[in-house]
């Protein structure tokens, strides 16, 4: 009787965890697309499940339930990792990059969703305190000089007022423009408030 070696170790599974991992980022997106167009109590684990193309049941085998789902979605942290990544001196051009990148190649924004939080109840309310500590106030954190909260935030204002331009009026000169074009008119603007002076 011959032995059959089963591979072990950490790779042995890899495959299934890149599919899962990639089934989780799909979700995570649908929810989000669904949250920014849809107040969150109209929102089933069906709709996203439908959107995604799995079942309700695999939801909540990722997920536990909505609200854990939804306390992902409504999370800013990851976005913010990578609006922030880039020196204090080139911070504003990366960021109004980022804003106009995301919107064209995932068709998400990374800060948009906060102008959706009226239309969450309570669940807004989660929204913006995510968005102020994982976005602003981190921000202001980085932030040299007087008054980092309020220079933070109208930084922040005017890219939000950017994603509104291009992802929701859809600006059809924004759309026909070059994102670094616009990154290279638009950045300074954004890092007058960051370092103010400078």
């Amino acid at each position: 009787m011959s032995t059959v070696n089963t591979p072990t170790g950490p790779d042995c599974h890899a495959p299934g965890r890149r599919d899962a991992e990639a089934t989780k980022a799909a979700i995570l997106k649908a929810a989000r697309h669904l949250l920014a167009r849809q107040a969150h109590a109209d929102i089933t684990l069906k709709a996203v499940a439908e959107r995604v193309g799995v079942s309700p049941p695999l939801i909540l085998k990722y997920f536990g339930n909505k609200d854990t789902l939804f306390a992902r979605v409504m999370s800013f942290e990851t976005d913010a990792d990578a609006l922030l990544d880039a020196p204090l001196s080139d911070l504003g051009r990366h960021m109004a990059r980022h804003v106009l990148a995301s919107q064209r190649d995932r068709g998400a924004d990374p800060l948009l969703r906060i102008a959706f939080a009226p239309l969450h109840g309570d669940h807004g309310e989660i929204l913006r305190a995510n968005f102020r500590a994982q976005v602003t106030e981190r921000l202001a954190a980085r932030l040299t000089g007087p008054d980092p909260g309020l220079r933070a935030e109208l930084a922040v204002a005017a890219l939000v007022g950017l994603g509104v331009m291009y992802g929701i009026a859809r600006g059809p000169h924004l759309h026909r423009t070059d994102v670094d074009t616009v990154a290279d008119r638009y950045g300074p603007l954004v890092q007058a408030q960051l370092t103010p002076g400078g």
